[in-house]
């Protein structure tokens, strides 16, 4: 076995009940949690009970995940599985840097409350969606976007696998043509356009805020959405432009892989990235953590190495 990576989970991975395994095991995300909800009431309720389309909404889908995300990490780390590097896939990237100390637990979902009600706030001002391309080339799915004013490429997820956003009404052209070019179509569970220039306002107000947090130097390679490389100089440089650019998930994994990193561990909600990782570097190890249940099976996994 080579070197170990954690990877944290997008929005669209959240389901009701997350995280409550490791509140319920771990002192650590027990006190995380608990101190979460001392400053946003209601999150607990929302991520251990809360329904699809509360949560759906990006303003709680945002610190949820987040504390899901942390909450798997944590436990791993209780038990002996220590990472050399992180990455997380859109939202994914704030509890990634949270966990390579770029800045504290709390702070990190003080930060993804902020972001999550900023990008709500822009969202509800258009009427814009995300959908997955699947059996195209990148290059195919490109050029039809540029067919239209508002379709954007913006989710680099693995071959075959491109993520639009835009205006719905242009979506619903755009899925016409997908087919017509031999490909399939997918909406997402989110409520926004994310990555793409119509999150420019957000991506604005995203900077201000950012300017009264403190952020250091992650303490162990954290992989930006924006480089797909190690954070370098302004971290805060980097979490605004992610907002409004594509995330480029497949050459972080890529990159990733050539640097020797052979086992991937998914922590959050679901398994998405876990299948991602396998299309793109079928030659890896690549797991996902979300439970209790799923920790201690990895554990054993890996231990047994």
């Amino acid at each position: 076995m080579g070197k170990i990576a954690f990877v944290f989970s997008g929005q669209g991975a959240q389901y009701p009940g997350m995280g409550k395994s490791f509140y319920e095991q771990s002192k650590t995300v027990k006190e995380l949690f608990d101190r979460a909800e001392e400053y946003r009431e209601g999150t607990l309720e929302q991520c251990f009970a809360g329904d699809p389309e509360t949560l759906r909404s990006t303003k709680n889908t945002q610190p949820c995940l987040y504390l899901a995300s942390l909450a798997a990490a944590i436990t791993l780390t209780e038990n002996g599985i220590v990472p050399e590097a992180v990455a997380g896939f859109s939202l994914g990237e704030i509890p990634a840097l949270s966990f390579s100390k770029a800045f504290s637990y709390f702070e990190g979902f003080k930060i993804a409350c902020h972001r999550g009600e900023i990008m709500n706030d822009v969202a509800q001002k258009v009427t814009a969606s995300m959908m997955a391309v699947l059996r195209l080339e990148n290059s195919v799915v490109e050029s039809i976007c540029r067919k239209y004013k508002n379709v954007f490429p913006v989710n680099y997820n693995s071959p075959g696998q491109l993520v639009v956003a835009g205006l719905k009404d242009e979506l619903e052209l755009f899925k016409l043509d997908v087919a017509e070019a031999g490909g399939k179509t997918m909406m997402l569970s989110v409520g926004g356009g994310f990555h793409s220039p119509l999150m420019n306002e957000a991506s604005r107000t995203f900077e201000k805020y950012l300017k009264t947090v403190r952020v250091s130097k992650p303490s162990l390679p954290a992989y930006s959405n924006v480089t797909a490389r190690p954070y370098e100089g302004d971290v805060k440089s980097l979490l605004v432009n992610q907002i409004n650019h594509p995330v480029k998930w497949d050459l972080i994994i890529t990159n990733m892989v050539s640097s020797g990193f052979d086992t991937f561990i998914e922590t959050g909600a679901g398994n998405v990235l876990q299948k991602l990782i396998k299309r793109i570097a079928p030659q890896v190890s690549a797991f996902s953590v979300d439970n209790m249940e799923g920790a201690m099976t990895v554990l054993k996994e890996l231990k047994s190495a």
